[in-house]
């Protein structure tokens, strides 16, 4: 699976300007927005704020992956936001999150999500991929 089919330049943010986590997951739906296969990306921001109110997906290593599974989208979307100094997002391991990847799914989706979801977690667990996206 290329991850690239689901995200292009538009869809990347290396600077984001969120100091919270609310700011962060507003900030990435805007970029989202940018794609054509988002279609109100109000509602994306709302279903993914209600996804991560349920557990949070900072994953660790400074990383998060909010996602949704929302008739905001009609594809797959990936959006990757970049913080510099890192937001306090309720990881894991309690580290401020400096790598973002938000995923859109249609709400029909069975599980293309997750596995985008399972290849960039397989990717982020390595340190040197975490260093290359955070030099970028």
């Amino acid at each position: 699976m290329k991850l690239s089919k689901f995200c292009d330049d538009s869809l990347i943010e290396f600077d984001l300007r969120a100091t919270t986590k609310i700011e962060a997951l507003q900030e990435l739906s805007n970029v989202a927005s940018k794609s054509p296969l988002v279609k109100d990306p109000t509602q994306l921001f709302k279903d993914v704020l209600d996804r991560e109110e349920l557990v949070t997906t900072g994953v660790g290593y400074g990383v998060a992956f909010p996602h949704a599974k929302t008739r905001a989208t009609k594809g797959i979307v990936i959006v990757f936001g970049r913080s510099q100094q890192g937001i306090e997002f309720d990881a894991i391991d309690g580290r401020p999150v400096k790598l973002f990847f938000l995923i859109a799914a249609p709400e029909d989706a069975i599980g293309a999500h997750l596995n985008v979801m399972a290849r960039l977690s397989y990717m982020m667990k390595q340190e040197e991929n975490r260093a290359q996206f955070m030099s970028a």
